[in-house]
């Protein structure tokens, strides 16, 4: 599958070297994952809402893409310069934020993704700076990756990572503790 196919979202880049090395940090993971392109169209995004659960990774996954955009572009739009947002960087962060469940995850007995022992001891905040770093990815973007999660709440986060971050979990937490009524 082409890189393009998985992540169309790419070419909203518009740094031609980011844009590259966006796209071989993904091709790598997908190199080194029991995961393949098609695996991640159909697994649900999250290990902890059941098996049952529709959304794949791939649809939850370009959804905090999109929130992350649009969000970015309003405030550079309402915030009179006072709150730039670097959209390359938050672009190629929100695409990167979880390559590391790549490697975090393994198939068990029956083909369904579970985490893996690397997993346990790193997730994928760890393992997806690592990767990023490997392809040249600017510090400005692995600190997107590195704070996206639970982890970032230990530091002082730039703009375009809270915008991550909220985006990421404004789309989680309400599958994982909405009030059913």
């Amino acid at each position: 599958m082409n890189m393009l196919e998985l992540w169309p979202e790419i070419e909203w880049i518009q740094d031609d070297d980011l844009r590259e090395k966006v796209t071989r940090t993904w091709e790598a993971a997908l190199q080194r994952s029991v995961l393949t392109a098609t695996d991640l169209q159909t697994i649900p995004f999250t290990l902890l809402c059941g098996p049952d659960l529709k959304v794949t990774f791939m649809d939850h996954k370009r959804s905090v893409v999109h929130i992350a955009k649009a969000a970015g572009e309003k405030c550079n739009e309402f915030y009179h310069g006072e709150l730039p947002v670097n959209m390359d960087v938050l672009i190629a962060g929100a695409i990167l934020a979880d390559v590391g469940k790549l490697l975090e995850y393994v198939l068990d007995e029956n083909g369904k993704a579970v985490q893996g022992t690397y997993g346990k001891y790193l997730r994928h905040p760890f393992s997806g700076v690592s990767l990023a770093e490997e392809f040249g990815i600017s510090a400005e973007v692995c600190h997107i990756i590195a704070t996206h999660a639970g982890e970032g709440d230990m530091v002082k986060r730039t703009t375009e990572a809270y915008l991550v971050h909220h985006a990421d979990f404004m789309t989680f937490l309400p599958f994982k503790s909405r009030l059913q009524v």
